[in-house]
C-alpha cells in the first residue's frame, strides 16, 4: 500500500476498526477515509453504492459488524444474521464494482464447528455443527467468507478473510448485557471492588458511562463480602489477542500478503475462564470471592487457532495477557476522569 493510497475504514468507531486507524496513521499513511453511521449506513445498498462511487477507495479493511456476547447473540439471532449479511455484501460487491485493490475481511473464531479439533486450521471450517448460541451471526460470517473466495474466483479480486480469536483492548465494549467476556469481567470486577469500598458515587457514575448494571451483579456486589458471579463452569477455554496486535497484523496482511487464503489471526495459546478471572481479579485489585454460575451456558468448550499460517507468512503478536489486560482496565477506569 502506498502511503498515499485511499484506505476506507468500515467500522472506523468500533474496537478493530479504531485500532486499524490508529495503526495506519502511527505507520503514516495520510488518506484515511472513514464515515459515521449518521454519514453512511452501510446496510443501505443505495447508499454505499454511491459511496464507493465517489470516493473510489483503493484498499477496504471491513470491520463494520455487529458483535457481541452469549447473551446478545442468543436474544437478538435475526438482528446478528441480517445486519451482518446485509453489511459485507454491500461492501465486498461494491469494492468489485469500483475495482478496490484489496480488501481485508474480518470473520471470528467463533464460526468454526463448536466441537472443532484443537487447535483450530483454517480448513476445519465447515466441517462440523456451529455452536447454537451463536449460529446466526457464525453464518452470517462464513457467507462473507464464501463470498470472498467466490468474487476472487470469478473476477479475479484480491480480498483476504481473516479470522482473528477474541479480541479486546482501547474502545471495548462495556455493556453487561451484550459485551463479550473479558471487558464485561474487568467491569464486574472493578465495580465490586468500588462496592467492597464503598464508593457508592463511583459506581453511580459507571452506569451512567458505560450502561445499566443488571440487579443480580447489584445484588451480589452489595453483600458484605462482594462476591463476582460469572456465567458456566470456568471450565472452558480461550484464546486472546490485544485489538493492537490485530490491528497490526491486519496492516501487515495487506501490504505484505498476496495470498487470498483464510487466514487466522492469534496467538496460538489459550487460558481458561477460571484462569482469567483470577488474572483480571490480580489486575483490578479485587478482594472479594469470585464464583460460577453452571446452571448459565458455557459455549464451545475450547477455540484455540492454528496460527502457522500467519507466522509462516512473518507475524507474530507482541502483547502478552496480563499486560494487555493491565492497559484495557487502565483505559476503562481513565473513563471515570
Amino acid at each position: 500500500m502506498n502511503h498515499s493510497a485511499k484506505i476506507f475504514i468500515a467500522g472506523h468507531r468500533g474496537l478493530v476498526g479504531s485500532a486499524i486507524a490508529r495503526k495506519l496513521q502511527s505507520a503514516g499513511y495520510e488518506n484515511i477515509i472513514t464515515r459515521t453511521r449518521a454519514q453512511l449506513d452501510l446496510i443501505d445498498q443505495h447508499e454505499v453504492a454511491s459511496f464507493f462511487a465517489a470516493e473510489k477507495p483503493e484498499y477496504v479493511f471491513l470491520a463494520a459488524a455487529k458483535v457481541g456476547g452469549i447473551h446478545a447473540n442468543s436474544t437478538y439471532p435475526a438482528d446478528f444474521i441480517y445486519q451482518n449479511l446485509t453489511i459485507q455484501n454491500n461492501i465486498i460487491h461494491n469494492s468489485y464494482v469500483h475495482g478496490v485493490k484489496k480488501l481485508l475481511f474480518l470473520g471470528s473464531s467463533c464460526i468454526y464447528p463448536k466441537l472443532c479439533p484443537q487447535p483450530m486450521k483454517e480448513e476445519y471450517l465447515l466441517t462440523g455443527p456451529l455452536e447454537p448460541t451463536n449460529s446466526a451471526y457464525a453464518v452470517a460470517k462464513i457467507a462473507g467468507i464464501e463470498m470472498c473466495r467466490s468474487y476472487n474466483r470469478q473476477h479475479g479480486t484480491r480480498f483476504i478473510p481473516v479470522m482473528p480469536t477474541n479480541l479486546y483492548g482501547t474502545n471495548d465494549n462495556f455493556d453487561l448485557e451484550n459485551s463479550h467476556v473479558l471487558p464485561a469481567m474487568i467491569r464486574k470486577f472493578h465495580l465490586a471492588r468500588l462496592a467492597a469500598a464503598g464508593d457508592f458515587a463511583a459506581i453511580d457514575r459507571d452506569e451512567k458511562l458505560f450502561g445499566t448494571i443488571p440487579a443480580d451483579i447489584k445484588t451480589a456486589i452489595a453483600q458484605p463480602a462482594p462476591q463476582v458471579i460469572l456465567w458456566g463452569s470456568g471450565t472452558p477455554k480461550r484464546e486472546f489477542l490485544h485489538v493492537d496486535d490485530m490491528a497490526d497484523a491486519c496492516v501487515y496482511l495487506m501490504q505484505n500478503c498476496d495470498s487470498t487464503d483464510l487466514i487466522n489471526i492469534g496467538t496460538g495459546t489459550d487460558i481458561t475462564i477460571r484462569e482469567l478471572a483470577e488474572l483480571v481479579a490480580k489486575v483490578v485489585v479485587f478482594p472479594g470471592e469470585i464464583a460460577f454460575d453452571s446452571s448459565k451456558p458455557d459455549g464451545t468448550p475450547r477455540k484455540l487457532l492454528d496460527v502457522s499460517r500467519l507466522r509462516h507468512l512473518g507475524w507474530a503478536p507482541s502483547v502478552s495477557l496480563e499486560q494487555g489486560i493491565r492497559a484495557v482496565y487502565q483505559w476503562y477506569a481513565s473513563q471515570y476522569l
